[in-house]
């Protein structure tokens, strides 16, 4: 078979030795001879796991005493509402950089006074909004840290007056994190951490309690924390498969030593847009995303773009088409996506070149 190389935007490419150990527990999980599609997780074996992921996460980020992880189900758009329900009383600031953003922002808008202190929109979303003032009355400060659709990213953590709460569902795990900066930090685990059906929430545990309006049990984080998220039943499955990953994470160093891997892929194929006469970066550079690199065809050279991605399908790569809403390309270096298969590409993008020229 033909090697392919994976640059999907979501669900990530996972790490091999993950995928290997879910399907041997597929048929046996930890020696039950039950499959972990069928454990219950009212089990000694699968709180293991849970305790074993929970402290893979507190490691692996460095997570303070002050803060605990959670992990649920319904995805990060359902933490939109979340965050609003658990933290807006007053007035909450937005920092709109991108379609996600903007839907975290209209939730809010659906609970209370929220706006958006800054916006980019004006030129498509390919730039990050900077010298802004974040007023310290806030309830909070909402950012979105990468921006999967136009390839921006907040490389690093802002120092903001009033709590800070972060989605960071596609750059999580992808490079350090000083957690004790923020209030919440949020996302769906299937960019970098494990597959599609859970999310994970890091909180700062004395920042709930603040707002004076009734949560209902299930949208209320202190629920989660209490029952060390299984006040329902979890997302076993999505949850062990987390777990395979994150150890895979510390196996070969940790989130720092991902961080360089991250910025070596990032480089290799930032350096071969801007070299090649066939593309065209389209994030600002000082902005430019570590995991979703996003490209066009160069001015005079659109009408090659469907054969060049027939070119590159030929060539093994998979899910470089961009969005449907921006066009063009799109490659997705979330962690399992190596330096090899970063080459490759460019391999591929210099082929093609040669090729037209």
């Amino acid at each position: 078979m033909k090697k392919v190389h994976v640059f999907n935007a979501g669900p990530c490419l996972l790490p091999q030795v993950a995928i290997d150990n879910a399907i041997a527990a597929m048929k046996d999980f930890s020696g039950t001879g039950i499959s972990v599609l069928s454990i219950s997780h009212r089990t000694k074996e699968w709180d293991a796991v849970m305790d074993e992921c929970r402290a893979l996460w507190k490691e692996l980020l460095h997570i303070p005493d002050t803060h605990e992880v959670v992990f649920l189900g319904g995805g990060a758009s359902l933490q939109f509402l979340y965050v609003a329900m658990n933290y807006l009383e007053k007035k909450a600031a937005y920092l709109d950089t991108g379609v996600w953003a903007h839907k975290a922002l209209k939730e809010a808008q659906g609970i209370g006074d929220a706006y958006a202190i800054a916006c980019s929109k004006d030129k498509n979303y390919t730039y990050i909004p900077k010298g802004f003032e974040i007023p310290a009355d806030l309830d909070y400060l909402h950012i979105t840290t990468n921006n999967t659709i136009y390839g921006t990213e907040i490389h690093e953590d802002i120092d903001c007056p009033c709590p800070l709460i972060a989605d960071m569902s596609s750059d999580i795990m992808s490079r350090p994190v000083d957690v004790s900066k923020y209030d919440l930090i949020y996302g769906g685990a299937q960019k970098n951490v494990g597959p599609a059906g859970v999310i994970f929430a890091i909180i700062k545990k004395d920042s709930l309690g603040r707002v004076s309006r009734y949560i209902p049990t299930m949208l209320d984080y202190r629920t989660h924390i209490d029952k060390l998220s299984m006040f329902n039943t979890p997302p076993v499955f999505a949850i062990f498969v987390m777990n395979e990953t994150l150890k895979w994470l510390k196996s070969i160093g940790g989130v720092e030593a991902m961080y360089e891997i991250n910025k070596k892929k990032a480089a290799l194929l930032y350096d071969e847009i801007d070299r090649n006469s066939m593309f065209v970066g389209t994030a600002v550079k000082e902005d430019r995303s570590l995991m979703n690199v996003c490209f066009v065809m160069a001015p005079g050279k659109e009408e090659l773009q469907d054969e060049f991605f027939a070119f590159a399908k030929e060539c093994g790569m998979v899910g470089i088409k961009g969005h449907r809403s921006v066009g063009g390309f799109r490659a997705s270096l979330y962690n399992a996506c190596s330096v090899e298969d970063v080459q490759a590409l460019v391999d591929c993008m210099k082929e093609f070149e040669a090729l037209k020229k």
